[in-house]
C-alpha cells in the first residue's frame, strides 16, 4: 500500500524509487512492497524524512512525554528530588539510556533494583505519590509544546479523525498540561500508567487505546495497521508495532538510527502533512 499516493514515481535517486513533489523534494515510500524504499531502509536505517506526506490514517495514537511536550526534564528533576535523599539518584543520560520510556512505576523498580534493594508496593505507591506532587510543582512554571504537535492535533480534530493519547505518565501529570495547551476536547481517548499493569514496550497500553478507540468508531475503524501512533522513543515505537499499529518517530529525545523500527522517521511534526 502506497502512503503517497499524490506524488509521481520517479527513479532517478540511484535506482532507488523515491516520490517527487512539486517542489522537487524527494520524500521515500515507506516500508512496504517497494523494494527501494526497503533497500534504502537497509542501506541507512533510521534516516528521518523531511518533510512527509501521508494519506489520514483512520486515527492517529500521540505519545505524550517527548510528543507533546518536552516534559521529560520535568520528570527527571521530580525523580531525583524524590532519589537524592535516598542516596538512589541517577544522572541525566542514566535517565536517558535508561529510564526515559518508562512509566513511574517501573522507573523506580528499576532503580532499586539497579541497588539491588527490594521495593514492595506500598512503599512504591508512596514514591509515586511523591514524584507525582514534584512534577506538578515543576509544571506550574509552565510547559512548552514541541512544533508542530498542536497545530497537528488541531487539524485532526476538525477534520473528525479520532485521536487517542497513550502515555507511561500519571493521568494526574497529564491532565493540566493538556489543559495548559488547549487540547484535552481533541482526544477522544487517553490511557494513561493508571490503566494498564505494564507499561511500554509491553503493547498492553497502545492496544487497549486502539480497542477504546474501536468502540466509539465502530464504523470508522477497522484493523490496528491503518491507525498510526506517534512515538519518540524506541520503548514506545516497540510497543505501538506489538499492538499492530504503525508507527511515525520523531527524534525530539532519541537519534533516528535508534528509531529505526518505527515506519516513518521525521525531525519534526512540523515537517509532516495528511493528505485527505
Amino acid at each position: 500500500m502506497r502512503w503517497a499516493d499524490r506524488a509521481a514515481n520517479d527513479r532517478s535517486d540511484n535506482g532507488r524509487s523515491v516520490d517527487r513533489f512539486p517542489e522537487g523534494i524527494f520524500v521515500r515510500i515507506p516500508r512496504g512492497s517497494d523494494p527501494g524504499y526497503i533497500a534504502h531502509r537497509q542501506e541507512n536505517p533510521g534516516t528521518p524524512m523531511n518533510p512527509l506526506s501521508l494519506p489520514r490514517p483512520e486515527a492517529v495514537i500521540f505519545d505524550f512525554d517527548g510528543i507533546l511536550v518536552d516534559s521529560e526534564p520535568m520528570h527527571y528533576r521530580a525523580f531525583t528530588e524524590v532519589l537524592d535523599p535516598l542516596g538512589m539518584g541517577f544522572p541525566w543520560k542514566e535517565y536517558v539510556e535508561i529510564y526515559m520510556g518508562f512509566d513511574d512505576r517501573d522507573a523506580f523498580r528499576e532503580a532499586f533494583r539497579a541497588k539491588g534493594i527490594e521495593l514492595d508496593e506500598a512503599n512504591l505507591a508512596k514514591l509515586v505519590a511523591a514524584k507525582s506532587r514534584a512534577f506538578q510543582d515543576g509544571i506550574r512554571n509552565g510547559v512548552t509544546a514541541y512544533p508542530g504537535a498542536v497545530p497537528m492535533i488541531e487539524s485532526l480534530h476538525a477534520a473528525g479523525r479520532p485521536l487517542a493519547l497513550c502515555s507511561g505518565a500519571l493521568r494526574s501529570d497529564i491532565d493540566p498540561i493538556l489543559a495548559r495547551l488547549g487540547v484535552t476536547r481533541c482526544f477522544d481517548v487517553i490511557v494513561s500508567a493508571d490503566d494498564v499493569r505494564r507499561s511500554k514496550p509491553d503493547p498492553e497500553s497502545y492496544a487497549l487505546a486502539f480497542a477504546r478507540l474501536s468502540e466509539r468508531y465502530a464504523t470508522l475503524l477497522t484493523v490496528p495497521e491503518k491507525s498510526v501512533a506517534v512515538e519518540d522513543t524506541p520503548a514506545g515505537i516497540r510497543s505501538a508495532k506489538g499492538a499492530g499499529l504503525r508507527v511515525l518517530a520523531v527524534t525530539n529525545s532519541y537519534d533516528a538510527g535508534e528509531l529505526a523500527e518505527a515506519d516513518w522517521i521525521v525531525d519534526s511534526l512540523e515537517s509532516v502533512r495528511f493528505e485527505g
